[in-house]
């Protein structure tokens, strides 16, 4: 039996992963199937997470997102478009202008509104959790130095902007653990006021760091790439990606023409592989130890496609329970097992390394510190 060698798996990987449990999200709003995706990225999460400030950030978008759930509830409470089969309350109605026809503030509050509304934001929840999954399971700035040369100065841009939650998350260990030896609160609203401003502050300030230390190595930097190259280079892969987000319309909605659903993502997937391709062969830029993709790497984001292929050949029904009237939502088989699929990078992912100055026998990666009694020597 051989051993496999602790290295830390492709960041685009996990992306990858996350990233194709994001598009199963989309695809339905039955909360047991989106509560199995929350389950399944946060086992995951817990299981491979490495020992960096940011791996904390998991918790923090699943609050993002609970918050999100209820600004759903409550504006659809506000501005809902009218009463359903089952009126649970009914709020003052407020009287508004007619150049606002066809908008209410206040009025009844229907069940089946609300079960709408709250399976909507479920959806938008789950999609935040599983950016937050791969924010805990990689650091931005791996998955920088792989970005392919076409995207690298928009993937510098890109990362800046990401690394603000690690930071965040960071920032929020630590003056919290500042607060505690001063005797202050450093959970509930109490601590707010006294850790937004500072948290906010640290992250933009590293974030602008960060910036400023990868334009002073180099960076974005054009080099000597001929200007018919770069303008090749945009057009192909901007090009690309608006047939494909285009494409995505045509694919959603089913009274739009054939020719614009999988042709055109088929083309603008090639106009943007072709970018690519082009962006490689403009050279100038160089790597510190790249991390490789092997076959954990395919094994992984495998997993994430098959389990957003699979839930998406499951009944529209089964996918999409229906509100009015307000009906059980049921747990499909099918789309159930494909999910489960995506957890097997729990363990098909290899070992990650361990830190330096931990004991072989401490697999947590934790300190071990010696117990001393009182009164001996030290």
């Amino acid at each position: 039996m051989t051993t496999r060698v602790p290295r830390p798996l492709h960041p685009a990987a996990w992306w990858g992963w996350a990233t194709a449990l994001a598009i199963a999200a989309s695809r339905t709003t039955n909360p047991l199937l989106l509560g199995l995706i929350v389950s399944v990225t946060a086992y995951v999460a817990v299981a491979r997470r490495p020992a960096t400030p940011w791996s904390r950030s998991y918790l923090i978008f699943l609050r993002i997102g609970l918050a999100a759930v209820a600004i759903r509830v409550v504006l659809f409470a506000l501005l809902g478009t009218g009463p359903g089969t089952h009126v649970l309350f009914t709020l003052p109605r407020v009287p508004l202008p007619d150049w606002l026809a066809g908008v209410r503030l206040g009025g009844p509050v229907s069940l089946d509104g609300t079960l709408a509304a709250t399976y909507d934001g479920l959806r938008l929840a789950v999609i935040l959790v599983c950016v937050g999954a791969a924010n805990t399971l990689t650091s931005p700035r791996r998955l920088l130095k792989s970005l392919p040369s076409a995207l690298q100065e928009a993937g510098v841009a890109v990362t800046v902007a990401l690394a603000f939650a690690p930071q965040a998350v960071a920032s929020v260990s630590r003056l919290r653990a500042a607060r505690r030896l001063r005797g202050r609160a450093d959970k509930g609203l109490r601590s707010m006021r006294g850790l937004a401003v500072p948290v906010l502050e640290g992250a933009l300030d590293r974030s602008v760091d960060l910036a400023a230390a990868m334009d002073s190595r180099g960076f974005g930097r054009r080099g000597s790439t001929p200007a018919h190259v770069r303008r090749a280079t945009a057009a192909l892969v901007v090009g690309g990606m608006l047939a494909m987000l285009a494409s995505s319309y045509a694919l959603i909605d089913t009274q739009a023409p054939s020719g614009l659903g999988l042709p055109l993502l088929l083309a603008g997937g090639l106009s943007t592989a072709a970018g690519l391709v082009v962006g490689a062969r403009r050279g100038g830029r160089t790597r510190y130890r790249p991390d490789p993709w092997r076959s954990p790497e395919w094994l992984v984001v495998g997993c994430g496609v098959a389990a957003a292929v699979v839930i998406g050949l499951g009944r529209s029904t089964d996918l999409f329970p229906a509100t009015s009237p307000p009906t059980a939502p049921s747990l499909p088989l099918l789309p159930a097992l494909g999910l489960l699929l995506a957890l097997l990078p729990a363990w098909i992912a290899p070992p990650l390394p361990r830190p330096r100055g931990v004991p072989s026998g401490d697999a947590t990666g934790a300190a071990v510190v010696p117990r001393q009694t009182v009164g001996a020597a030290p």
